[in-house]
């Protein structure tokens, strides 16, 4: 029997508040976010944190061994619950997600995460590659500002862009109340 799992990428304390990178919406996002984990943790359906560690030089978030790079408050995992660790933006490169989702029979990766643009892009991208399909949480997900040719970008803009470019092909983009109605009929 194939498997729904829940994927909540990069939901760490130096995107909040007082962190070393803070995100747009960040408190209102993990609040979403852990609306969706607390369903799945009632349905007993299968819930893998993704947790970027910083390696590569220069690097100022995310440190190995900092609060930054802990969990935030809202989704702590549960000891039952897996933890992959990713050095690069995208959730399958160089990390055992793919061999634990194959385990585990899971076809349907539900996304939530931090950020839009980068983590929860490449990841949902992949995913879809490699043959699930996707939904993403896209009230759960939140990014930063950009900026290109000295304009800048809203970080809202960004987010609404991104969700935009995975709903369809990539992705069915949906909010977190929409998709608990949803999975409970």
């Amino acid at each position: 029997m194939s498997e729904t799992a829940l994927l909540l990428i990069d939901v760490q304390n130096d995107y909040f508040p007082g962190g070393k990178m803070e995100l747009d919406r960040s408190e209102e996002t993990a609040c979403n976010a852990k609306k969706v984990l607390d369903h799945f943790r009632r349905k007993k359906l299968s819930i893998l944190h993704i947790q970027h560690l910083s390696t590569r030089e220069g690097a100022n978030f995310f440190l190995p061994d900092t609060n930054g790079c802990e969990f935030h408050e809202l989704v702590i995992p549960q000891e039952d619950e897996f933890i992959i660790q990713k050095h690069f933006p995208n959730s399958f490169r160089d990390t055992g997600l793919l061999s634990t989702l194959k385990k585990k029979n899971v076809q349907h990766l539900v996304i939530a995460g931090m950020m839009s643009h980068m983590c929860v892009d490449s990841t949902v991208r992949a995913a879809f590659d490699l043959g699930f399909r996707c939904t993403v949480i896209e009230d759960a997900c939140t990014t930063r500002d950009l900026s290109l040719y000295e304009k800048q970008i809203p970080a809202l803009t960004v987010h609404q862009s991104i969700m935009a470019a995975l709903s369809g092909l990539y992705a069915k983009v949906t909010r977190a109340d929409n998709w608990i109605r949803e999975s409970t009929r």
